[in-house]
């Protein structure tokens, strides 16, 4: 489900996991700079968006993120972490031009950042989630 991140940004490398309260991710604006944002949220923080930093692409697509406003953003990272099926770490280097799609979500002037997720299309992987890689 990448449970971790690892970027560039403002000239220095930056490793989070999302378990950090403070973990943020770069979102990529338009105007083609980056802007960092919470990466979802934990039952501890307050707000009223959606627990969790994922946002699964079937559920985008059934409209269950409409309340939040969701706009589609790239999360651009050098590498990613997932955990597979037994719990074991694994990272993932994302090449030129690729990023992960992300799902900005807003509830007044709350804003988070969360990974879109999907299955993996292969019948026997490691993981029950993938977050999704986008290129172009």
């Amino acid at each position: 489900m990448c449970g971790g991140v690892y970027y560039s940004i403002n000239d220095g490398d930056v490793r989070f996991y999302f378990p950090n309260p403070k973990a943020c991710l770069p979102v990529r604006m338009r105007s083609g700079g980056t802007q960092l944002l919470g990466w979802g949220r934990r039952p501890d923080q307050a707000g009223k968006l959606p627990l969790g930093g994922w946002a699964r692409l079937d559920s985008v697509y059934e409209g269950r993120w409409d309340r939040w406003f969701p706009v589609p953003v790239k999360v651009p990272v050098k590498s990613f972490m997932e955990k597979d099926l037994e719990g074991n770490s694994h990272w993932y280097d994302l090449t030129k031009g690729q990023w992960i799609q992300g799902l900005v979500a807003r509830h007044r002037h709350e804003r988070r950042v969360y990974v879109v997720t999907i299955e993996p299309e292969l019948a026997d992987a490691i993981y029950s989630r993938w977050p999704r890689i986008m290129s172009g």
